[in-house]
């Protein structure tokens, strides 16, 4: 029997878009947040699929962290007073949904778990948020 969870975490975190023309180029601060939904099979032991203090654990990773661009300039400027988190690209809310993922599906693994992360969805304000689904893992 597949069972599914759903969980919120939040986070505060800076970014900036270095290929956006327009205000968020400039380097500027959200409260951040995620909603995450997994399904799979419970654990017989623990009755638990996914512990929701690890999905947690793991999107806190990112709090009260600069998010940026690997190719942005202001990394090497900013690495010489604190830990910068680098993205392939942009941190958009579609680029964090998609890291988000990532690190779940590796923690999920690591845990032994046979949980499927089926949705992110990353609000980088009120109004604003990008959802990635996944139908096939």
């Amino acid at each position: 029997m597949t069972t599914g969870i759903y969980k919120i975490v939040f986070f505060d975190a800076s970014h900036r878009l270095l290929h956006y023309e327009g205000k968020c180029r400039n380097l500027h601060g959200h409260r951040w947040k995620v909603e995450v939904w997994i399904e799979g099979e419970i654990d017989g032991t623990t009755n638990i699929l996914v512990d929701y203090n690890t999905i947690k654990g793991v999107i806190e990773r990112f709090d009260h962290q600069v998010i940026l661009n690997e190719a942005d300039p202001m990394v090497d400027c900013l690495t010489a007073f604190q830990t910068v988190i680098t993205t392939p690209g942009d941190p958009s809310s579609e680029m964090m949904a998609e890291r988000i993922h990532d690190m779940l599906a590796a923690e999920c693994r690591i845990n032994g778990s046979n949980a499927r992360i089926k949705k992110i969805r990353v609000w980088e304000s009120p109004t604003c948020c990008a959802d990635r689904t996944y139908d096939n893992q």
